[in-house]
Parts: structure tokens; C-alpha cells; sequence
């Protein structure tokens, strides 16, 4: 019998964009549900689906759904493991890489920052912005000179923080600075992450982005 993978997702996500690079990624197929108005009318299978939280993005496998994207990238790795992974096997390795993923994530700072771009104003927005490159900076001293945060393999920390580049011309552009000159590390390796296939579709949200905050 052929699995069934749905994602429930909305394009601006920058979390459902992990969950879509890892399935591309591990070649998986899967069926895409666009749930556009996620705030006030959320569908019957979302509620179902994500009865606690009650957000996307939500992977379905086999009827089963798998909630929060940096436990769905955990997920797609084990399940599909016949295909090159993302984490490390190496138990420090791994471990690191869990690390800095929950880094990233860690108390939501950089999305609070990247609003903050365009909600503050005067002293908070300098303030808010310093925050933003100081959280950046941190990153980049941990890529160092690697192709990728793993090393030379793309994987699970490269795809926790990609989707975030996809907004950046936005965070430059009502918050008045540049990363590029701030982090010149952190662009190169998100330049080179946007070679690979899988992470093609962040060019094509990012126009869209674009289209609709301009």
C-alpha cells in the first residue's frame, strides 16, 4: 500500500519551509493543503490534526499527524533513513547539531526580531535590531568557515535556519541596516544552501513575500 504524506501549510511559513526541504530532501511525495487563513478560520482537519496548538504546520503520515516542524525534520529523518541523513549519526555531533537548532528556535527571538523590523520604532528599533544581528553574529561564529553547520554535508541545522533568508530583504528594508555587512558569512552559506534543489522553492516564497509586504 503507497504512504500517504499531507502537509498542512501556509507559503509564508518560514517553519513549514523546514518540513518542505527536508521531504524534498529525503524524495519524498506528498500532497500540499494550503491553509490560507490560518488565524481566524482554521479547517475542520487542522483543529483535528493539531488539536493543542492548533497551527501549521502539520505533517500527516499514514493518517497520523506530526506537529511542530523541528520534531517533523526529526521525523522525516528516521522514517525515510534509506536516504543520505540529516543529522549527524555521531552521538556529539548530533547532539550539537540539537543544539544549536533549538538555538535558533529558542524562545521564538529571531521571528520576534524579524516583527520587530517593521513594529518599532526610534531607540526600540535600534535596539531590536542590534538584538537581531547579535543572534545572527552568534550563528555565523558557529558556521565559521564550513561550507554548511554540519560541515560539508547540508543538513538538519542548515534547513532549521534557511527559511528565515526568505525574509531577510524584508527585515533590511523597514529595519534600515544590512546583514550582508553584518554577516557576510551567514549570507554566503545561505546563497550556497539556495544552489541545492530542495531549497529552490524559498527564491520563489520570497517573491511572493515581496509582492505582498511592497
Amino acid at each position: 500500500m503507497a504512504e500517504e504524506v499531507i502537509l498542512l501549510n501556509f507559503w509564508p511559513s518560514i517553519f513549514g519551509m523546514r518540513t518542505m526541504i527536508a521531504l524534498e530532501e529525503k524524495g519524498v511525495k506528498y500532497e500540499y493543503i494550503s491553509e490560507e487563513d490560518v488565524i481566524k478560520n482554521k479547517s475542520s482537519l487542522l483543529l483535528q490534526m493539531n488539536p493543542v496548538h492548533k497551527k501549521i504546520p502539520v505533517l500527516i503520515h499514514n493518517g497520523k499527524a506530526i506537529c511542530e516542524s523541528m520534531i517533523q525534520v526529526q521525523y522525516i529523518d528516521e522514517v525515510w533513513s534509506e536516504k543520505s541523513p540529516l543529522l549527524p549519526s555521531d552521538p556529539y555531533q548530533r547532539a550539537q547539531a540539537l543544539f544549536w537548532a533549538d538555538f535558533i528556535d529558542k524562545k521564538d527571538q529571531l521571528c520576534v526580531c524579524g516583527r520587530g523590523t517593521w513594529r518599532a520604532k526610534g531607540e526600540e528599533l535600534e535596539a531590536n535590531n542590534k538584538e537581531f544581528i547579535d543572534i545572527l553574529k552568534i550563528l555565523e561564529s558557529e558556521l565559521g568557515d564550513k561550507p554548511y553547520f554540519g560541515g560539508h554535508k547540508f543538513g538538519f541545522v542548515d534547513i532549521v535556519l534557511i527559511g528565515f533568508y526568505s525574509w531577510f530583504p524584508e527585515y533590511q528594508k523597514f529595519g534600515n541596516f544590512s546583514i550582508e555587512l553584518e554577516c557576510s558569512k551567514l549570507i554566503a552559506w545561505a546563497e550556497r544552501c539556495l544552489e541545492r534543489e530542495s531549497v529552490t522553492s524559498l527564491s520563489q516564497a520570497l517573491k511572493r513575500v515581496e509582492n505582498r509586504v511592497c
